[in-house]
């Protein structure tokens, strides 16, 4: 993020940018904006002035309050493949969002940040002694990062694990189809999960 940061201007620029991007059939009011991509309001409005004057934006009405992705603009196809559909996502941050969450064991990455559409989840989170606040503080700081909201499970390891015998279908859609696992313990190895 802070490398497109510093090509696109700033961090923020890019933050509404995707959430646009991530969102174009839908409008946003400022207020909106600034609470999905947690950008302070000031800031908004000068990036929103900028991207409506170059045409990334518009209103669908002189009286609508809400901005919209603009369809036509003439290098969304490339400014798509550079904020939404590139592998921009760094791990190390992804994963420093969980680290005072609790004992985290298991952390699976699906859907948005793999590109996979068809995904029941974006996040699965298996720990224990876990806080539930900080988890959706750091679910709400990658929804800001990647301009969508995001779908996630959190089990601890024991239902986790007694999901897994039982065969849930959201546990077995998760770990059956494309999926990525950014952390690991022993106790959760990837043999145990197999095993099961």
């Amino acid at each position: 993020m802070e490398i497109l940061g510093k090509i696109l201007g700033n961090s923020a620029r890019v933050k509404i940018m995707r959430l646009f991007l991530q969102n174009k059939s839908r409008g946003f009011k400022n207020k909106d904006i600034v609470k999905r991509s947690r950008v302070s309001p000031d800031l908004v409005r000068k990036e929103i002035k900028l991207l409506a004057s170059v045409g990334f934006i518009k209103k669908r009405s002189a009286a609508s309050l809400d901005w919209y992705f603009n369809y036509s603009f003439r290098y969304a196809d490339e400014i798509e493949d550079l904020l939404v559909r590139s592998d921009n996502l760094n791990k190390e941050k992804l994963l420093s969002n969980f680290k005072s969450v609790g004992r985290v064991k298991l952390l699976v990455i699906s859907g948005i940040f793999i590109r996979n559409n068809e995904s029941r989840v974006d996040l699965l989170i298996v720990g224990d002694k876990m806080k539930r606040g900080k988890i959706d503080r750091g679910i709400r700081k990658l929804e800001a990062e990647v301009g969508a909201e995001l779908t996630y499970a959190v089990f601890n390891t024991k239902e986790f694990i007694y999901r897994l015998n039982m065969y849930d279908k959201l546990v077995r859609d998760i770990l059956d189809y494309p999926h990525e696992v950014l952390l690991q313990t022993k106790e959760l190895s990837t043999q145990a999960l197999k095993k099961k």
